[in-house]
């Protein structure tokens, strides 16, 4: 029988690229997100008695990725580095519909970036992870009204940004 570390062991590697990429939303560089997504990880293997089996896995270790960050930004260790273009390295349908679509993230990016941290953090767990807003409040600790509004907010701003007010918000991401 596996051990509950051998569990989290082996379910890491398939779910590094989403922990990279709420890492890289939440520290908006890519080198960052490598380091907060290593030091996750060690300490979920480090602490993974205090994961319970049956409840989700990916939810625990965003939550530790997410209590860390804040712990760092708190004692102004955050390394901030360079920008995150390479977390468009996305692939999609063919030749004219792949530029678009790379054009249209690319832009989505950018517009990504300038909303507040708060707003950007709920937004990525949510609309691109796939989070419940239930879930998404549990691993940022705070209330599931605030979750909505932030991402309600995120959407509308959003859309401002990128020049297309008459988008309807869930045009830009779709809630789980």
């Amino acid at each position: 029988m596996k051990s509950i570390q051998d569990h989290i062991r082996s379910r890491l590697v398939s779910l590094y690229p989403r922990l990279k990429r709420v890492g890289i939303s939440l520290t908006e560089s890519e080198d960052s997100a490598e380091d907060l997504v290593q030091h996750a990880c060690e300490r979920a293997l480090e602490r993974s008695d205090q994961w319970t089996p049956g409840t989700r896995l990916d939810s625990w270790l965003y939550s530790i990725m997410y209590h860390a960050w804040v712990d760092e930004q708190r004692s102004a260790f955050n390394k901030n580095s360079a920008p995150l273009e390479d977390a468009l390295n996305v692939e999609s349908g063919e030749g004219t519909t792949v530029a678009e679509n790379l054009l249209m993230l690319d832009d989505v990016y950018r517009a990504l970036l300038q909303l507040p941290e708060d707003q950007r953090i709920v937004l990525t767990l949510v609309c691109i992870d796939g989070m419940s807003y239930k879930e998404a409040a549990e691993i940022l600790d705070i209330n599931i009204g605030t979750v909505m509004s932030r991402v309600s907010r995120s959407r509308f701003s959003l859309a401002k940004v990128l020049g297309q007010s008459s988008w309807h918000s869930s045009d830009i991401f779709k809630s789980r």
